[in-house]
């Protein structure tokens, strides 16, 4: 899950101001990729000039592209993001589709707006796609960040000791295409209970990351 969050609390007054708009990505025009790349490069320059470079010029999406947006907008542009990819990965040997969440990013003077929100959001559309469970993954540097924001208020359920499989969005001479990474694993149980979630270590993605 590329993600540009904060550790703060979150601010219960800038949340109120924001108004949520769930975009397919055939509704996006050239102007509204625009926007949006210039806000990721802005929310996700001060983790690292790396992770903003995937965003130049007007592309909207880092790996692979979402289908579906939940972006957050108030009087200054856009607030917020998340994104939403149909798909199916192999968890431990089993075939399993779920809706891959990513792209989330607040704008920096939002920082304390939080994640719970944005899935608060999108949960009608994963319920309405018939997705059984929605899928992400973070940094175990994230773990406790993501563990106050989404798995204490009931949203998903963390899971760690598990390696995820994925390939690289472009093919490089100097790289291999697969990268296989430690990571926490995000589970929003959605049309299944989480106890249906497939055991097993190892993730693959089938793809590039959202």
């Amino acid at each position: 899950m590329n993600i540009a969050a904060s550790r703060t609390a979150e601010a219960p007054t800038a949340r109120a101001q924001v108004q949520w708009s769930l975009r397919w990505e055939s509704e996006l025009r050239l102007a509204d990729h625009a926007e949006l790349a210039e806000f990721f490069r802005k929310s996700y320059g001060p983790t690292g000039a790396f992770n903003a470079q995937p965003f130049e010029g007007n592309r909207s999406w880092a790996g692979a592209r979402p289908e579906v947006r939940v972006i957050g907008y108030d009087a200054r542009g856009i607030a917020a993001h998340v994104g939403l990819l149909r798909r199916f990965i192999n968890v431990g040997g089993v075939d399993l589709l779920v809706g891959e969440l990513g792209l989330y990013a607040v704008r920096p003077d939002l920082e304390g707006l939080g994640i719970s929100q944005a899935m608060r959001v999108m949960y009608p559309m994963l319920q309405q796609l018939g997705i059984p469970f929605g899928f992400g993954t973070v940094r175990p540097a994230l773990e406790k960040h993501m563990t106050r924001l989404v798995e204490r208020q009931g949203l998903a359920t963390l899971i760690s000791g598990i390696r995820v499989r994925s390939t690289h969005p472009d093919v490089y001479s100097n790289l291999s295409p697969i990268r296989i990474e430690d990571v926490i694993v995000v589970v929003f149980p959605v049309g299944r209970s989480i106890s249906e979630w497939p055991a097993g270590t190892i993730i693959d993605r089938n793809g590039p990351e959202l």
